[in-house]
């Protein structure tokens, strides 16, 4: 009998130590999100978001004020639709702000940083913001320094 409850005992510990594994994996990825009625959503079309996830974090001046929701692509003119949820607290971003993807790191994940305007009129849920960056895709990048380095190197042919 005594085996039995020392197995039921580590059963119990077991579980408690993977619901609090999971309560955390969420904590730490920031999952969890702000409840409802606590955030506003606006969106940015963009040309590239490079490796931006849903879910990724909307900084103002390196500071987390919300999240990326979802992604999406306009039919019309074959661009990213991104739908941030900022946080209510941060209601007073001018309505001329620009939002760009950046790069967490060289090669770290990317966010959504958003500079902002001088207008006296605000964001409110449901704007677009206007004023946007695409993200700086590294392999665009080498692809034009091998290209402009390969250009430099071809022999140059004098017209007679």
């Amino acid at each position: 009998m005594h085996g039995k409850s020392l197995e039921l005992l580590v059963g119990l510990f077991f579980t408690l130590g993977l619901g609090a594994i999971f309560v955390l994996t969420f904590r730490v990825a920031s999952l969890s999100g702000a409840a409802p009625g606590e955030a506003y959503s606006v969106s940015a079309q963009f040309q590239n978001i490079g490796g931006l996830k849903a879910g990724a974090a909307v900084t103002l001046a390196g500071v987390r004020i919300g999240r990326v929701r979802s992604i999406s692509v306009n039919r019309d003119s074959y661009e990213a639709v991104v739908s941030l949820e900022i946080a209510k607290d941060y209601d007073n971003i001018p309505r001329d702000s620009s939002a760009q993807v950046l790069t967490s790191g060289l090669l770290g994940e990317q966010y959504i940083g958003l500079e902002p305007g001088g207008d006296e009129r605000l964001l409110q849920a449901g704007d677009r913001i206007i004023l946007t960056q695409s993200a700086l895709v590294l392999e665009h990048i080498v692809g034009q320094f091998v290209a402009a380095g390969l250009n430099a190197a071809a022999p140059q042919v004098e017209k007679p």
